[in-house]
């Protein structure tokens, strides 16, 4: 029996062979996905809206709990050491020390759940993946809201709270979105499966 057969299938295990090259370009491929997102972003304080959230969720039930887990600890990785792949192009350890470090840091706890719960086949049904996406966010907002009240709101847990609030709808839809692409991509590939 292969490893391949042993292992929780995921989407991209569908696509692509399980080879220390391919896992390579799969994690730089999600840290640019997920350096892109992070520039699509509407100003805001205490920290913008991006939609690095969805890029998270896609990257991690894609790719599996670790894959997903990996190419997040990469994106905090290479953006601390200065590579300006944050929110507004922006890098280093400021960052991951500041406003949006605990959000940043929360995306590998939140992309090694969707990928955990992709590989239990959560994935590819709409509701049970929206549910999971949910549970997610709710990963980087409980890693991110400490993290900000420390650092804007004097250790204000309310006050960090409650001005998150704005951003629970933005991310409420981006999981609406994950949750229809990914069940979405899963049909298309067990349609190629079937033509095969």
């Amino acid at each position: 029996m292969s490893i391949a057969q042993t292992q929780n299938i995921t989407l991209i295990d569908k696509l692509v062979s399980r080879t220390l090259i391919n896992h390579i370009i799969l994690v730089v491929a999600g840290v640019a996905l997920t350096a892109l997102s992070a520039q699509l972003s509407i100003p805001a304080l205490p920290v913008p809206f991006t939609f690095q959230t969805l890029a998270v969720l896609v990257i991690g039930s894609t790719y599996g709990a670790a894959r997903g887990a990996i190419t997040m600890g990469a994106y905090a990785l290479v953006g601390a050491l200065g590579l300006p792949v944050f929110a507004d192009a922006s890098s280093g350890l400021n960052v991951l020390f500041g406003y949006s470090g605990g959000f940043i840091i929360g995306f590998i706890f939140a992309a090694a759940l969707a990928g955990r719960l992709a590989e239990l086949k959560w994935s590819s049904n709409v509701l049970k993946a929206l549910v999971g996406f949910v549970m997610s966010t709710v990963v980087i907002y409980g890693l991110g809201i400490p993290v900000l009240s420390m650092n804007a709101y004097d250790s204000d847990l309310l006050a960090a709270t409650q001005g998150m609030l704005p951003y629970l709808g933005w991310d409420f839809v981006k999981a609406v979105i994950a949750a229809g692409l990914i069940p979405s991509a899963w049909l298309l590939v067990k349609k190629l499966d079937k033509k095969n």
